[in-house]
Order: C-alpha cells, then structure tokens, then sequence
C-alpha cells in the first residue's frame, strides 16, 4: 500500500466515525415512548346559582342539596365527555365527594335518545351547550358543615384529549331552614319525589322565566296518604286504574296552616281529574296552571309556603287574611297537575311559582315509620313493619313513610 494511502486519518476522522456508530445504533434502538400531552383547561363556563344550606335528614346526617351549570362555551369545541367530578371544602386537599361512573351519572338529568336500546352512559355536554348536575352531598356526622365549596371537573373530548376546570366556587348559606308545624292532621303519609331524588320531577325541574333559571321545587314533597298496613289505595278497590279518589287512603284530609301568616293567594273551584288519568301539559309553568286549588301563605319575609292539589270546594281561606298555625285552610285532592290524590307542598322565596327558588325546609316534630317505595305504596300485597322514631327538626328524604300525631 503506498504510503500516502496509510495517512487517511485525519483530526475528527475518529469522533466523526464514533458520531456515525452512535447513529447507527440509535437507529437500531427501539423509540421511546413519547409523554401524553398534558390535560388542558376546558373551555367551561360552570357556575352554582342557587348557595346551598346544610339542613338535617332523617338519616340522621346533614346534607347539601345545589345544581352546578355546567356550559361548554364555544360551538367549535365539539362534545365534552364529563369524567369526573371532585368537590372540596374550604381548602382541605382532600375530596369531600367524588363522582365518577354511575354516581357521575346520576347527577345528570341526561334524556335518553328515544331511538337507542340503551339509556345514556356519559353526560356529554355538546359545543355551545349547557348541562346541569344536580349534587347530593352527605356531611359527615356531628362535623360543622364547610364554609365554601370548590369543584374540579375532568373533561374528556372526541378526539381523547383531556381538560379540567377547578374552581365553580360557592360559600355556604348560613340561614337555618325553615321550620314547620304539620301540614296534615293525623295519618301516614310517603314523601314521594322528595329530596335526595334528582331525577324527581320537583328538585329536577329547572324553570326559565323572564331571563331566570330557578327551581321552585328544590325541596318539595308530595304527601300521598297510607294506610296501616303501608298501602296509598284501600283494601278491594280492584284495578289501579279504575280507582275513584274516595278509594285513596289520603283524599279529603284536612290540610292546615304550618305557621301563623298571611294568604297570599288562594284558588278554588278548579275541577279533578279521574286517577291516574293521562295529563295534559300545562299551558304555562305558573301556579294557576299547575296547582289547581291551593294556597299560598306567607310566615316570614321571603319565605312563601305552597299548598297545591287541593279539594275542589274545600279552601277555606282568602288571599290577604291572617292565619294561626295549625288552622284549616283546605282538604287534599287531585286538582291541577297531579296523577293522584296527594298534598304538594314546598317553600320558595317569592309568592310565584316561576321565578322562585325553593327553600329548605325541616319539620318541628315528627315521626318516621320506615322506607317505602311508590310500587310498593300502591301494590296491594306489599309488606309494611312500621318501626316508628320520633324526628325533631329535621327533613323528610324521598321515600319516608312519616306522620304527624304522636307514634302509637
């Protein structure tokens, strides 16, 4: 080899050749696994309108009852999948609540497309859409209730990439539920579609009016008559659907005034509907449209009762008179918008049905007698072991057999 030839190393022929083995064997390694892109902010818009109050149950805890309105801001966004959903109190790290799943889904009055085979698994909020879940959370026993609450909530979209929103802050109310005297004289009555049910049609149903969302009925109650034996329609009546309203254990009962104050207004003569019957709807989401007969008294600034449903021919009371606790005012029925006799009522801060919001409410003295369900209330064979416990200042949930007379 001539000599000239033994001289082809030249300075930076080596790191120059090492460089290319280094290429070489890169190119042979596996890659690595590039990092998930980091959850972004969803464009969401989430807001608590209405503050809610710690109020006592007959569970015998405290509970929060709040509508979180959640909207997905812009049209270009596509639909948002909600994942999860975490509340915290003051400034504790440490969730209060966690929803996710099934109990994610059922804070959701999601409708379910009539065409599916399936009810919905997701809430999904579509671009330039809003959605409302509807939180029931349970406070630990003899603990205060928190101050403030904050809420993060974890996003997915079409594509898979994730978002969150943290904050939707809220600081507690701090006013004491209103307190009431009974509202029926003697019997067994099942709060149906009371609190703790969001899908109820009462706490679930948001009213729009004159540029408002409000819900009149946060806390209402149905108050449906039982018998002894936990049964709403009496022993041999036959065919639910063929039933008369003497046939229901509640019709006709005396309705009375669950504190001193004063009528505001007050409707009769409105006519009955056979149960059970088919409903028409309303022609406005106002009282005179949904109550029928009923009554509505004033106890305290801003706190409004709401008696609907009533007897035709039985209210007793006129718009601007004054009432003591525990008087007359009217008889159960099945006027307005109602599928059976029952007693509605509720408490709101204004007199009108729409744009009101409604308060929490506790009973004075009470008694609970056990759980029942509405299938079971009117199934003629259903078992009923009343196990009777007395109740002071607290509320009815959604499923309670209660009375007002001293337990026998």
């Amino acid at each position: 080899m001539p000599a000239d030839r033994k001289r082809v190393n030249v300075p930076g022929a080596i790191p120059a050749l090492a460089c290319a083995l280094w290429l070489a064997t890169a190119a042979a390694a596996p890659r690595a696994q590039a990092a998930p892109a980091p959850a972004q902010q969803a464009p969401v818009e989430a807001r608590i309108p209405w503050a809610p109050a710690a109020v006592a149950a007959t569970d015998g805890r405290a509970h929060l009852a709040y509508e979180l309105h959640l909207s997905n801001f812009y049209a270009a966004t596509g639909a948002l999948r909600i994942v999860r959903v975490a509340v915290y109190a003051d400034a504790a790290q440490t969730p209060l609540a966690q929803f996710a799943g099934e109990a994610l889904l059922r804070l959701g009055k999601a409708e379910a497309d009539p065409a599916a085979q399936t009810p919905p698994k997701d809430i999904v909020i579509d671009g330039g859409r809003r959605t409302v879940l509807f939180v029931w959370l349970d406070l630990a026993q003899d603990a205060p209730a928190p101050k403030t609450l904050r809420h993060r909530i974890e996003f997915v979209d079409a594509r898979g990439a994730q978002s969150w929103i943290d904050g939707a802050a809220v600081a507690l109310s701090t006013t004491a539920p209103v307190s009431l005297g009974p509202p029926l004289a003697g019997g067994t009555w099942l709060a149906y579609e009371g609190p703790s049910n969001a899908q109820s049609h009462h706490w679930g149903s948001v009213v729009a009016a004159n540029g408002e969302a409000t819900i009149p009925q946060r806390y209402a109650l149905d108050l449906i008559g039982l018998d002894r034996a936990g049964h709403a329609v009496r022993a041999g009546a036959g065919e639910l659907a063929k039933t008369r309203h003497s046939d229901w254990v509640g019709y006709g009962a005396q309705v009375l005034a669950v504190a001193d104050g004063t009528v505001r207004a007050a409707r009769d003569g409105e006519p009955e509907r056979a149960p059970l019957a088919p409903q028409p709807e309303p022609a406005a989401l106002s009282a005179d449209d949904l109550y029928g007969n009923y009554v509505i008294l004033q106890i305290a600034p801003q706190v409004f009762v709401h008696y609907a449903h009533l007897r035709p021919g039985s209210v007793s009371v006129k718009a601007g008179e004054r009432v003591r606790r525990g008087r007359p005012i009217g008889r159960l029925g099945q006027s307005g918008n109602a599928g059976g006799p029952h007693l509605h009522l509720h408490v709101s801060d204004t007199a009108s049905f729409e744009q009101s919001e409604g308060l929490p409410f506790v009973f004075e003295r009470f008694h609970t007698l056990g759980r029942r369900s509405i299938g079971e209330a009117l199934a003629p064979d259903s078992p009923f072991a009343p196990a009777p416990q007395a109740r002071r200042a607290q509320m009815p949930l959604d499923g309670d057999a209660i009375g007002f007379d001293p337990p026998r």
